[in-house]
């Protein structure tokens, strides 16, 4: 068990940082120990070789977990990832350069797609260098090619605007609803065109 300031990544209060000298206590399998001292918690929670975590400072009196500290951020991390999946995803960020290799692009494009596909919005950013900044017009184009690549399973969110050097835009997943509708619109189209594809041949 180590005596930890508040921890950064939690925000919770660990070990000896905790203050409330009463607390209601759940051990690392979820069991209620009812209420103790801090000091007989802090006795259990060495006992298992594990931490005493303040999961509800406000409550009367505050509740503590004895739990591993490294386990308990991966929850709460995990959690964190979960609810941002059920609001609409996180915000994600791709960077191209202007002149990007189509390797590179290709490599970007379906990392873009992977994002999406989990429901997360995605910021396009174009890094120019200054002795770049000229060709301004060559970052516009390659996220419009971008937008087109994606057509069907993206849409554009905010415009494109330059943000000091960087030329970036926000893109959103489509719905799958209406994703669902510009396949069939697409195979219509397919379907429609083949017997003059065939009389071209």
């Amino acid at each position: 068990m180590r005596k930890d300031k508040p921890n950064l990544k939690t925000n919770f209060k660990v070990n000896s940082s905790i203050q409330s000298e009463k607390l209601r206590v759940i051990d690392n399998v979820g069991k209620q120990l009812g209420v103790m001292s801090k000091a007989d918690a802090l006795s259990k929670a060495q006992e298992l070789n594990l931490d005493l975590i303040e999961i509800a400072p406000f409550a009367v009196p505050p509740v503590a977990k004895i739990i591993n500290l490294g386990k308990f951020i991966y929850q709460e991390e995990k959690k964190k990832k979960k609810e941002n999946k059920a609001k609409g995803g996180e915000l994600k960020e791709v960077r191209f350069s202007p002149f990007i290799a189509e390797n590179d692009y290709n490599t970007r494009l379906e990392r873009i797609k992977e994002f999406l596909n989990d429901k997360s919005k995605v910021r396009l950013t174009v890094v120019f260098r200054y002795n770049q900044l000229r060709g301004k017009n060559f970052g516009y184009e390659l996220l419009k090619k971008c937008l087109k690549d994606l057509e069907g399973i993206a849409k554009e969110e905010v415009l494109p605007k330059f943000l000091g050097k960087n030329l970036t835009m926000i893109i959103a997943p489509v719905s799958s609803k209406k994703a669902k509708e510009n396949a069939k619109t697409e195979i219509k189209k397919n379907i429609n065109e083949t017997p003059q594809n065939y009389q071209e041949r």
